[in-house]
């Protein structure tokens, strides 16, 4: 192995989604060569990450590497150029659990006799089940939904609904009115929330 010369690169862990991974979801590092490993926390050894070996990109993807979101790993990057090896950067520890970003959950409305029925999902994880089925956040997460109307005329908004259900049936406002519905997702062990579903707009008769 050659002489290590170079300084350790740059690591930034970058903030997760489902889609992408519950875990920093990559490591940007800034050099023209890089080689990524990661460790399992409690661990002596450290595995090589295929496909972030001797890769001249910034990114590495670990989703696949830290799939037990409840255990805590460290990741780790050098440089190379030449046959002379930098030392490495190793990232803090991180659980992929406390790490996820949560995105908006979805929502569909059908107006149902003067009132709305306003139906929510949580995203996936990006891992599917033994039975190749889809894994929703709801089995890692408490989550609660919350439900907004904002009134556009009046620029005026009101919760409606904060808890639980999936499905959840609201008063529509007075008639006449132009008004839009929003919903979010809160986290309460981590006292945060997702950001706002794209408003749902609706002129009620």
């Amino acid at each position: 192995m050659g002489e290590e010369i170079h300084p350790p690169p740059t690591i930034q862990p970058l903030a997760s989604t489902p889609q992408k991974a519950p875990d920093p979801g990559g490591w940007a590092v800034r050099c023209k060569q890089a080689s990524n490993q990661r460790n399992l926390y409690g661990q002596r050894q450290w595995k090589n990450k295929q496909g972030c070996w001797g890769i001249q990109g910034l990114f590495c993807d670990l989703t696949n590497e830290t799939s037990d979101i409840q255990e805590p790993y460290y990741a780790r990057v050098r440089t190379a150029s030449a046959g002379v090896f930098s030392g490495w950067s190793v990232t803090r520890r991180f659980t992929s659990w406390w790490e996820t970003t949560i995105d908006p959950p979805a929502m569909k409305i059908t107006p149902l006799n003067g009132s709305l029925l306003v139906v929510l999902r949580a995203p996936d994880l990006p891992y599917k089940d033994q039975k190749g089925k889809n894994i929703s956040m709801e089995n890692y997460y408490g989550l609660v939904y919350r439900v907004f109307i904002i009134n556009n005329s009046l620029e005026k908004e009101q919760k409606v609904y904060e808890g639980t259900h999936r499905a959840v049936r609201i008063e529509a406002p007075a008639p006449r009115a132009a008004y839009c519905v929003v919903a979010e997702m809160y986290r309460p062990v981590f006292d945060s929330s997702s950001q706002r579903s794209e408003e749902t707009c609706v002129d009620s008769a």
